[in-house]
């Protein structure tokens, strides 16, 4: 096999390397605003025009080069950045910052023809053409040496340009590859993770409908539903590929970029999507970045909201919105436009949940291609559009509010664990059919959130030291390392809740030979019995008032003689009838909880408070329906951001005399209109 297929194989196997670069400041120095800027699709006398009037609207950044391959190179091997360089200028001239991307999400057609090898092949063994994006392949030897040279070229000629901050990799990672390269690389990945094929028999549990393996190229390659284990070992191997085909990007610049620049990926999807390990994606990069859309319909605040926070926890700090609607879409069933002032209400809520940076997608839109209707800024005339002035007034927002926001993040002392493998094997084996995971997710964030300045979303696998309380809602898959952590952690002082389907897998995905949670059932002191998908809503008794459960119930016992039982089944199947539905232990300094099954509403968040006093966190008043508060903290003194999500006016009292950033002066209280704003700050401590 080849050096660069191996390459590929061994790219997430390894643990990264510790990068000794200093860590990048330019990107939380201030609060960024701009937009995505195609000059290559515009005469270069309309260029001028278009600095100017994002300059005037606010703009200090401006996001260049992601689909601009054919110009840069518009044969192979003759490189053209002069363009570039006099489009960056221009930047320069009016003041505004650049982010320039690399263009591998676009190959030119003399690419793609001559090399049909580089082209992506779909699940079904199809050949994509030329004509789109993501045609290519990410597990190509050829398509990544391509990549390389043109990345390396940008890299040397903008890579110590003071006024390019930083770098994107490539364009909202989506799809794999199942050409012959990719399978290859596939073989590669699982003799170095299983060592022999009686290994993988012996994890994926073969001998199930005598799917046993006798030869390496007998294992499936394809993304049709099978085995758990190797669904589950695709996913990881898919990761792989991605992180390698980022790697070569990323040292390709690293070599020539001045440490200052900082280098970050845009992750589309809507942010939730799962199709990689968006932990794996973000650990060799500066900073996190995603692109934030509602498409059709308006802003969920809490939903939106929570992806937030996981973009926040990809790398524990702060990140940017690489791209944001300015108003409406064009791929939406309806792309609506949002209402006058939403968009500036969800740019601050952006930040509020610890956004650096809001960048529109896009300044003006082509004459053609497959995005013509999408929201703009400007026309196909150069001329603002309505929304342009929407813009202008979050641009006189951010220069307000600059100073004191900037450097300062969402610090929480809950946390909410993810983990993409306990998310995948649930998701390929729901058992019913409205087992939705964020759903359920989002029924233990909304009570977090009414009640904290923040909430963080964290890896499962990470450090849990500065949590008080941390809740999992689908950990699905626990290891006997994560299992040993989080009992450390327990002892230590922490309170860790456990949801439903906790424990049920190992690493393999194979079922444990332990009851759930597996093997956290010794410090649960209890244990789950039996697990029911649920045809109707069954009662709940406990907790400070009755609640109902819903789609999802296990049966629990408590073992132990301190473990207390919160929740109790009423009648229901008679299975269920009379059985625990939630059981609490103390052990050391903290406690574990397990949370059986899907409660209403107004129990989940009798339960949620519960847990955070309990844990003994300080909770804050709540607010009228609609409006959301947000904290940021940090060098000596902390934000708070109020947006109301609403369209009815919101009068808000407050503990103290706080300073209205955006208005100026001190206030004790705040009207909110429809969609209003306010920042309020504490001064410096």
């Amino acid at each position: 096999m080849s050096k660069a297929l191996l390459a590929i194989a061994l790219a997430f196997a390894a643990p990264a390397a510790a990068d000794p670069r200093p860590a990048p400041t330019v990107q939380s120095e201030r609060l960024w605003l701009g937009s995505a800027w195609y000059p290559e699709q515009w005469p270069e006398e309309a260029w001028e025009r278009d600095i100017i009037l994002m300059k005037q609207h606010g703009a200090n950044v401006v996001r260049i080069g992601e689909f601009a391959w054919a110009r840069m190179e518009p044969a192979e091997g003759r490189i053209d950045l002069d363009w570039l360089a006099r489009a960056v200028a221009l930047a320069k001239k009016h003041g505004l910052k650049v982010v320039l991307c690399t263009p591998t999400n676009t190959p030119p057609a003399w690419l793609t023809s001559a090399y049909p090898d580089t082209l992506r092949i779909d699940g079904a063994g199809v050949r994509l053409g030329h004509g789109g994006r993501r045609q290519f392949s990410i597990s190509s030897p050829r398509y990544r040496e391509l990549s390389r040279k043109i990345v390396t070229a940008m890299a040397e000629r903008f890579g110590s340009d003071p006024d390019v901050i930083g770098w994107q990799i490539d364009n909202e990672y989506t799809d794999e590859s199942y050409d012959p390269a990719a399978r290859a690389a596939w073989v590669e990945w699982l003799k170095t993770r299983f060592g022999t094929l009686d290994a993988l028999n012996t994890a994926w549990t073969t001998q199930y409908w005598s799917q046993t393996y006798s030869d390496w190229a007998q294992v499936p390659f394809n993304d049709k539903p099978g085995n758990p284990g190797w669904m589950l070992e695709l996913k990881r191997f898919i990761t792989s590929t991605w992180v390698g085909f980022q790697k070569n990007q990323l040292d390709a610049i690293r070599a020539h970029a001045d440490p200052k620049q900082f280098v970050t990926t845009n992750l589309g999807g809507l942010g939730w999507a799962n199709r990689f390990d968006r932990y794996a994606i973000n650990r060799d990069l500066d900073m996190a970045s995603w692109d934030n859309y509602v498409g059709t319909g308006h802003l969920e605040p809490y939903r939106n909201g929570a992806t937030h926070d996981l973009a926040r926890g990809w790398k524990r700090k702060n990140f940017w919105v690489m791209e944001a609607q300015p108003g409406f879409v064009n791929w939406a069933p309806v792309s609506n436009i949002l209402d006058r002032g939403e968009t500036r209400a969800m740019a601050w809520h952006m930040i509020g949940h610890g956004a650096d940076a809001v960048l529109w997608w896009q300044w003006r839109p082509a004459l053609n291609g497959q995005e013509q209707y999408h929201g703009a800024l400007v026309g196909p005339d150069g001329a603002p559009l309505p929304f342009y002035e929407e813009a202008a007034e979050l641009g006189r927002d951010f220069a307000r509010a600059s100073k004191e926001v900037a450097g300062t993040q969402p610090v929480s002392q809950v946390a909410i664990l993810q983990d993409y493998d306990s998310r995948w094997a649930i998701d390929f084996q729901l058992h019913h059919r409205d087992y939705d995971q964020i759903k359920l997710l989002l029924d233990y964030y909304r009570p977090l959130k009414d009640r904290l300045g923040a909430v963080d979303v964290v890896e499962a696998a990470g450090p849990l030291d500065n949590y008080k309380l941390a809740f999992a809602p689908s950990l699905n898959i626990i290891t006997d390392e994560m299992a040993a952590r989080l009992s450390a952690w327990v002892r230590g002082g922490g309170h860790l809740v456990l949801g439903p389907r906790s424990g049920m897998k190992d690493e393999y995905n194979r079922l444990s030979v332990q009851r759930q949670p597996g093997p956290l059932a010794e410090l649960l002191g209890g244990r789950v019995e039996q697990f029911y998908a649920l045809d109707e809503q069954v009662p709940v008794s406990g907790a400070d008032g009755g609640a109902t459960a819903r789609i999802w119930a296990e049966q629990l016992s408590a073992k132990g003689p301190d473990t207390q039982v919160l929740m109790r089944y009423g009648k229901a199947n008679g299975w269920l009838d009379g059985h625990p539905a939630a059981i609490t232990r103390a052990v050391g300094k903290g406690r574990i909880t397990y949370l059986g099954t899907m409660l209403d509403d107004v129990a989940m968040r009798r339960f949620v408070e519960g847990q955070v006093q309990g844990a003994g966190v300080t909770m804050l008043d709540r607010l009228p329906d609609g409006v959301e508060r947000m904290t940021r903290t940090g060098k000596g003194r902390e934000i708070t951001i109020l947006v109301n999500h609403g369209k009815t006016p919101r009068t808000i009292a407050l503990p103290a005399p706080l300073q209205d950033v955006l208005k100026g002066g001190t206030v004790r209280a705040v009207s909110l209109g429809a969609y209003g704003v306010a920042v309020l700050g504490t001064g410096r401590r």
